[in-house]
């Protein structure tokens, strides 16, 4: 498989809805990226329109198409006969004076392939050698078969699609041409990639009209005048091959299916033995090609684009020289998906890892994009998921998670409803109100344990409380208790720390510090006493010194 479809990682979300729309399971899960599986991917185009996040993003060939233009060969385009739903009042003439402006040559409708293919068709149901015919215009459809269901690839019709048939006829006539397809489908780029030197590029109605705004542009409108020799623009309808075709009654039967789901159904029921002497119109986009991936902006108005492509269409063929059989002759082989097959031991260990221990606990919910808990097992042995896309599982990891902080954390937590009801109580707060089993007051009123004052309060002003220190009276306990009430559940949430051994604490220090302070106060005092009486003698002293000395002093100036 070529790189026509790619993962933006900066977009995917890790949201699986990619792999539960795609087919094939070939997505593969890997640092929480949704990466393609490009061996095993069908180009069916389904995760691209499906990703709400746009992180699937197609190959742009325009740079290539303004490169073949450059070189000043023709540059021819086939276009795909579902433009009339795309481009709303286009026609062909229209469409071709539009390309014409952009620097291609010409530009002619693929439904002249379809003329070739369908002619190619009724010979295979005349020659009446092939039991089941599939039609191949699809390569979606081939490459389902080719890669998933080989003992079904004879059933393939050895028939080229109508846009190789066209641009082998283009290039047959005009041997320096170029040819570019443009069309609805991711596939047709893949297919173009494998069968090199037939079409040199594909084009899809998205870039087509991104290259014309680029240009300032938009696409010429014209009234269509009824032309009888375009019955194959049909072709892009379901049953649109089917209705241009001549069937003989009596040989064959003839059905259309369109839809990845039910492709895959029909040719599981092939497989089984259960359908014979059939031709099959098979198209994987429902409703067929104008359902395509990229019609513009992923619109889906099928009775109007089908009314679109039913009015343009003629009621006769186109004229053309039919090829020769032997260029005409395009057989397919057998790809090969090669994937793990795991025992079932290895199955069993990864479904107990995703907590898949018994049969009633394989959900089959089909939210990881697998049909069962089984398949799912299987992928992530494969390397294409990891357990955490089961959301049981992250839903009941979650729960234990959470339910072990509940249970383990040392403070109390309580929930109430708001009529102050007891939802939830963990081992802590139990603890705190001396109860034995959080069982004896879950559904009861808050009352039965705990004033309700503080939590009606906080229900009627919608005012939470913080870390505020409370008495419990009743059980002779000091808490520090938070209360929060969360409007969108509609419940109280009490958290409440024992602080009563940390009050204890307090208060003891507290004596201590009192008891402390009285004595280094009785100790002060005491002392200034004694301070006081020695300054007291120490006074008395130094007056009689002082007199003494005075008398001295005044006798000696006497002298």
């Amino acid at each position: 498989m070529t790189n026509c479809l790619n993962l933006k990682k900066s977009n995917c979300k890790n949201c699986y809805k990619c792999i539960r729309h795609c087919p094939v399971k070939s997505i593969r899960f890997e640092d929480n990226q949704a990466h393609i599986i490009k061996d095993e991917c069908v180009l069916c185009g389904l995760c691209f329109v499906n990703c709400p996040q746009n992180a699937k993003e197609i190959r742009n060939d325009v740079p290539v198409a303004k490169k073949l233009i450059a070189t000043g060969k023709p540059v021819i385009v086939s276009l795909a006969p579902s433009f009339v739903a795309n481009y709303a009042n286009a026609t062909i003439e229209s469409m071709k004076e539009t390309l014409l402006k952009l620097g291609f040559s010409d530009v002619q409708e693929t439904a002249i392939g379809a003329t070739i293919v369908k002619k190619e068709y009724e010979k295979l149901i005349q020659e009446g050698k092939q039991d089941i015919i599939i039609s191949t215009c699809c390569h979606t459809v081939n490459t389902l078969v080719q890669k998933y269901y080989p003992t079904l690839v004879s059933c393939l019709a050895p028939v080229p699609s109508p846009m190789l048939a066209h641009c082998a006829k283009i290039k047959k006539e005009n041997p320096e041409a170029y040819t570019i397809f443009i069309g609805p489908c991711i596939s047709k780029k893949d297919e173009a990639d494998t069968y090199k030197g037939i079409v040199d590029c594909v084009l899809t109605y998205e870039e087509l009209t991104q290259w014309l705004k680029d240009e300032n542009m938009d696409y010429i409108k014209q009234d269509y005048v009824y032309q009888d020799h375009t019955k194959a623009r049909l072709f892009p309808t379901s049953g649109g091959i089917l209705q241009t075709m001549d069937k003989p009654e009596g040989d064959y039967q003839y059905l259309v299916i369109d839809g990845m789901d039910n492709c895959i159904a029909a040719l599981k029921d092939i497989e089984k033995g259960n359908i014979a002497h059939c031709f099959i119109e098979m198209s994987a986009c429902s409703g067929s090609c104008i359902n395509g991936p990229v019609i513009d902006k992923h619109h889906r108005a099928p009775i109007r684009d089908y009314m679109a492509v039913h009015q343009y269409a003629g009621k006769k063929d186109f004229i053309v020289q039919q090829p020769s059989a032997e260029e005409l002759y395009h057989p397919f082989k057998f790809l090969g998906v090669h994937q793990l097959q795991p025992t079932e031991q290895a199955i069993q260990e990864v479904l107990e890892k995703m907590g898949k221990t018994s049969k009633d606990k394989e959900l089959n919910c089909g939210s990881c994009g697998y049909e069962s808990c089984r398949e799912k097992a299987i992928a992530i042995l494969r390397g294409k998921a990891v357990p955490e896309m089961c959301l049981p599982f992250l839903k009941e990891k979650a729960e234990s998670f959470s339910d072990n902080v509940v249970s383990n954390t040392p403070n109390g937590l309580m929930v109430l409803n708001e009529k102050l009801e007891i939802q939830l109580a963990n081992k802590a707060m139990c603890h705190i109100l001396n109860i034995q089993n959080p069982k004896d007051i879950i559904g009861s009123e808050v009352s039965t344990v705990l004033d309700p004052y503080p939590y009606a309060n906080v229900l009627i002003e919608n005012r939470n409380i913080k870390s505020k220190k409370v008495y419990l009276a009743e059980y002779q306990k000091y808490v520090e208790e938070s209360i929060i009430y969360d409007a969108q559940y509609h419940i109280l949430i009490l958290i409440m720390r024992d602080i009563t051994k940390e009050e204890n604490e307090r208060v003891s220090k507290e004596q201590l510090s009192k008891q402390t302070i009285d004595i280094t106060d009785k100790v002060i005092e005491k002392q200034m006493r004694v301070v006081q009486e020695i300054a007291s003698l120490l006074g008395e002293t130094t007056a009689e010194t002082k007199v003494a000395l005075t008398k001295l002093k005044e006798s000696l100036k006497d002298e």
